[in-house]
Order: C-alpha cells, then structure tokens, then sequence
C-alpha cells in the first residue's frame, strides 16, 4: 500500500506520462485521388495517381502537426474508369470514407460529374488536368483546378491552327466527352471568329482504336490542318493512319495528348506534329529537375500530370496548416486564398477557382521529344 507521501510524488509522474502521450497523439488525414487506373487512359491516371502519392511520402516525412497533433496523411486511390456515372459512385466512396480533401479526376466529365457529391459534402476538390470551363463556373465553393482552362486552351489551339493553316483549311475531330467536345467547340469559335474555313469536323469516341473512315472523309476535304480534341490514345493510331493514308496535313491536339506516351503510342508517326499543354513548359519550372529525378527513382519516367497531382496534394496540405485545421468547411476558406510556389510554378486562384496563373504551352514532336514552340 502506498504512503500518502509516495502518492504525492506519483500523481505528478502520471500527468506527465500522460501529457506526454497527448504530445505524440496522432490524426489520420486522408486525402483521395481518383482517376482512370483501367482502360486506355489508365497511364495517365496512374501518373496523376503516383505524383499524389509522392506528396504524401514527403508530407509524412515532414512531420506535420496541425492544432498541436502530429498528422499522418493517408492517399486514398479510386478507380472511376475515365467514366462520368462511376465517377458519381467512386466521388460517393470518397466521401463516406471521410476524406478531407481529393485530387482529381483527371478528364473534365469524371471531374464535372463528381464535383457535385464533394459540393454537397463541402469537401475541396482540386483538378489536376480537367480543363473544361464549365467546372469551375457551376457556382461550388469547392472546385479548383491548377492548369488553364479551355477557353484559353482553345484560343492557343485555335491561333496557333490558323497560323499552320495559311490559306488552306481546317479539320476538327473530338471524342465527344465533355473534355475532348469542349476543348474543339472552343478551337471552333475560334476558328469561326477569325474567319479561318473550317473544311470537316468529325467524331470518334475515347475506346476508339481504328480511324479509316473519318480520316478518309477528312482527306477528301484536303485540309491544311487537323485539330483533334481527346486523348493520347487515339491521337497516337490517328496519326499513325494518317501517314498511311497518305494525309499531309499538321496535326495538333490538347494537353491529354501532349504527353510522354504519344510518340510510343503512334509508333513514330506523330514526329513534326503539335500539341498544346494547358500548364508551363519543364524548363520554366525551377523545381522540376530535382522533382523528376525522385519521381523516376520511386515511378518511373513522368507521363504527364504527376506534378500537378503533387502541387494539389501540397496545396491541400498547406491550406490545413494554414487554417490549423483539417476540417474542409474550415480550411477551405484558407484554400480559396492560398498562394503557392510548387513544382508546375506560382499557384493562385480566382474568385472562381481556376488558377490565375494558368499559361497555355505549343510543343512541336522532336526526335520522340517534346519540344516547346510558344508560349
């Protein structure tokens, strides 16, 4: 039995045990990321995917304590098939798995659709590659996006078709989802606004592998140039029929097709051809040497998005230290405000949620490279 004395001096030790286990408490945070990890598109939702886990990884090593709790940031990886009604299911998932923030989705339909669910639940969604103007123009408080947006994508595209095209005449195809439609709609107004003749405009969709017929209508509309919205999937057989078709015509696409993978995927025949990223070329970004170097050793060459999901999951993270908070509806105020120096450069948003520091790149395919023309 202890002496009154000996419980004098025990009780203090006991407070400071427990004190010091209140120090070390710690707070699971989970972050999603959902993207296409099956189907054509599934190597640029991995990119995106690994650049969020890499994040993770350094916010970890960091050690970050929030409101005086160490927090342990945990990814949360969803599979929406690059398609808009599982994005619905996958954004749902998310939510009762009670994530505190999500990267994604990676195309502007998945993204669109599941912006809804993460508004009503007042969770922040940042959208690492979704250029549709539409997403962020719905009203949410909760959508943000880090590249530019099609209106300005469009413009670059259209401008930069026009300046191809001289005298002669364009051709437009898209892949009619939400993404590839907006993006050649915007290449279309432009177009239409600059008087520059559009010859054909055809449609495939995003699983389409063979292109014969529609690039054989388009031949025989002898266009200088051919504008296609969609992804790298099909921009890569597209411009690989086009060669065998005997099709001379200049070929420029979006940012899903100005990727690392479009020279593999159209087996060479995309050489000389042009693309549009809707983000600033690697050599204006001061951190993306030592970023790809760690990326390759963990993942593996960058496709494409990988430092947009990392400044996302950075930015997130930082709006809760900010807010000293890891509640959405706390920390999203934070994030509205936040200005951010990351890999892809200086992000800031607009009152609507889109990066005021978008910039829209041209890469011309050199020697399987990816070459930047203008900015």
């Amino acid at each position: 039995m202890l002496s009154l004395k000996a419980i004098k001096y025990a009780v203090p030790t006991v407070t400071f045990v427990l004190a010091a286990f209140s120090a070390q408490a710690n707070e699971v945070v989970k972050i999603g990321v959902a993207g296409p990890l099956t189907g054509a598109e599934a190597h640029l939702g991995k990119d995106v995917e690994n650049g969020a886990r890499l994040a993770i990884e350094d916010l970890n090593h960091q050690g970050v304590v929030i409101a005086g709790t160490k927090v342990t940031f945990e990814l949360v990886s969803e599979d929406d098939q690059g398609d808009p009604k599982t994005a619905v299911q996958v954004a749902q998932r998310l939510v009762d798995e009670g994530v505190k923030g999500v990267v994604g989705h990676l195309s502007s339909g998945p993204t669109i659709a599941a912006s809804r669910i993460y508004a009503s639940a007042g969770i922040p969604q940042v959208a690492t590659a979704a250029t549709n103007p539409l997403y962020t123009s719905q009203g949410f408080p909760t959508t943000f996006r880090l590249m530019a947006n099609d209106h300005q994508q469009g413009a670059t595209l259209g401008a930069f078709a026009q300046k191809l095209a001289g005298k002669g005449v364009v051709a437009i195809v898209d892949d009619r989802t939400a993404y590839g439609q907006g993006l050649a709609d915007e290449v279309a107004k432009y177009l239409d606004v600059h008087h520059v003749p559009v010859a054909d405009r055809e449609y495939t969709n995003e699983q389409a592998v063979e292109f014969s017929s529609i690039l054989t209508k388009i031949k025989g509309a002898s266009p200088t140039v051919i504008v296609y919205g969609g992804a790298d999937a099909q921009a890569g057989p597209m411009v690989r029929r086009m060669k065998t078709l005997g099709i001379n015509a200049a070929f420029i696409g979006g940012d899903a097709v100005c990727t690392g993978n479009w020279d593999t995927l159209s087996s060479g025949a995309a050489e000389g051809q042009y693309c549009t990223e809707a983000g600033a070329p690697h050599s204006a970004m001061p951190k993306y040497g030592e970023f790809q170097d760690r990326f390759q050793k963990a993942y593996g060459k960058i496709v494409a998005f990988a430092p947009y999901s990392y400044d996302a999951v950075m930015i997130l993270a930082k709006a809760m230290q900010d807010a000293n908070s890891t509640d959405p509806k706390v920390y999203l105020h934070a994030l509205a405000k936040e200005k951010y120096d990351g890999i892809t450069g200086h992000i800031q948003f607009t009152p609507t949620g889109d990066n005021a520091n978008g910039t829209v790149v041209v890469y011309k395919m050199v020697k399987g490279e990816l070459t930047p023309v203008t900015q």
